[in-house]
């Protein structure tokens, strides 16, 4: 094999560290270093020296040590094997994360269990080259922006996940009002990740928290914001819960003239009239308050509809047990033979063809569909960067490597969401 009289840098720019992928050098080879790198010389798995930006000449007299461990003789150009790694010292200010699964977390002040997602942003520098080199790259060819979040992906959740849930349940913030802590969070976290990170030669420069939320499409989310919702329309309004429901009740006393509730209604006027019914006013109200809750303490039973007592387990009329729980009895066919499906299962039993759940209704999704034929929701998306499926339709971020998922088009500068090839504006292809 030749000997190598370059050595040069041709990696990306979003690679931290890269080998020269030839080994076989010589004495007088030249070592090319360009500004915001640095280059280590291995030989025999010791690193002999770090050269910082410039053109360096690999002979004794710049390299005392390599003579000494390559045992070369004066004179002459001599050939050897080493290994050269470049080190990328510029700053990396865009290496994403994200929450790869929703934290469940109690909301302190409405008292309501929630899901919550992070995701955000942080940047590096390698400032130590060889204690990197040495604890943490190894024996890598590559070391880049996935190494490096998939190498601290541990360490940055957990921080993540431990200092949210000391926002909302120590310092008892609201999961609706968490937004308004970002800038906190985000220092919080950079300073109980600078010293870990600087263990392996690694600078942290930044990291941001860019959004806190909660899914859109979560049963308890979406209660919790139809009650507050609920409560403002109350507020502006000036009435509260009980009012509403003394009006919603003497509202449908007043709708049925055959009840002794309708009849209390005419009796209510001529009290504010001054009208003097005594007794006959004290018997028929507390006959409208015990109807009322009567009608509170009833439910019906599922299987003959009667109405029996809301504590009561055993339909009088019936004996249904209304503790029962009522399975879904959807069966699930194989989309390529038709066979009966477990939810358990991976690959069709009778076929061998493999059972690509619908997250909705778990029916077979046929390869290369789109929409499931069985509940007509769309397949989850999958996320360009990390090959993650995106469950929810309406994220614009994976929650699993932070990826944006909103394209625009390069032509006319439409904003596209989904799987789309080409822009539906003006047709021009999406990269």
């Amino acid at each position: 094999m030749a000997i190598v009289d370059v050595v040069k840098y041709n990696g990306g720019t979003d690679i931290f560290a890269w080998k020269y992928p030839n080994e076989e050098l010589g004495t007088w080879t030249q070592l090319i270093v360009n500004e915001s790198q640095e280059a280590i010389l291995f030989k025999s798995g010791k690193a002999l020296d770090v050269f910082t930006s410039g053109r360096h000449t690999l002979d004794t007299a710049n390299i005392p040590i390599l003579r000494k461990l390559v045992n070369l003789p004066f004179g002459g150009r001599s050939p050897f094997t080493a290994e050269v790694w470049y080190v990328n010292k510029a700053y990396d200010l865009d290496i994403k994360w994200g929450t790869a699964s929703p934290i469940q977390l109690q909301d302190p002040k409405y008292n309501v269990f929630l899901p919550i997602r992070a995701f955000g942003q942080f940047g590096i520098q390698i400032e130590d080259s060889k204690k990197c080199m040495v604890k943490l790259i190894g024996t890598m060819p590559v070391f880049d922006k996935k190494s490096v979040t998939n190498y601290f992906k541990g360490l940055y959740l957990t921080k993540v996940k431990d200092t949210i849930s000391s926002y909302i349940i120590k310092k008892q913030i609201s999961v609706l009002e968490i937004n308004a802590y970002l800038d906190e969070i985000s220092e919080t976290l950079k300073s109980k990740m600078v010293e870990v990170l600087g263990e392996y030669g690694i600078r942290l420069v930044a990291f941001y928290v860019n959004d806190i939320s909660v899914p859109e499409d979560d049963s308890a989310v979406i209660r919790l914001k139809d009650a507050l919702s609920k409560r403002a329309e109350m507020d502006i309004i000036g009435y509260n819960y009980q009012q509403e429901r003394s009006f919603d009740t003497l509202e449908g006393a007043a709708t049925n003239p055959n009840s002794i509730q309708g009849n209390i209604m005419g009796v209510g006027m001529g009290v504010g009239m001054g009208v003097g019914i005594g007794g006959t006013v004290e018997s028929q109200f507390a006959g409208l308050m015990n109807n009322i809750m009567t009608e509170v303490r009833k439910k019906k039973c599922p299987n003959c509809n009667s109405d029996i007592d809301k504590d009561t387990r055993f339909c009088g009329n019936c004996g249904y047990d209304t503790n029962t729980k009522v399975e879904n009895n959807v069966e699930i066919r194989c989309s390529n033979c038709g066979a009966k499906l477990s939810p358990d299962l991976k690959f069709c039993p009778e076929c061998g063809d493999r059972y690509n759940k619908c997250p909705n209704c778990k029916g077979d999704i046929p390869e290369g569909a789109t929409i499931c034929p069985i509940c007509k929701e769309p397949v989850p998306r999958k996320c360009p960067g990390c090959g993650a499926d995106i469950i929810n339709k309406n994220d614009k971020f994976c929650a699993e490597c932070g990826m944006s998922l909103v394209k625009k088009c390069s032509s006319c500068g439409k904003t596209i969401e989904g799987d789309s090839k080409f822009c539906p504006e003006c047709g021009n292809k999406l990269k």
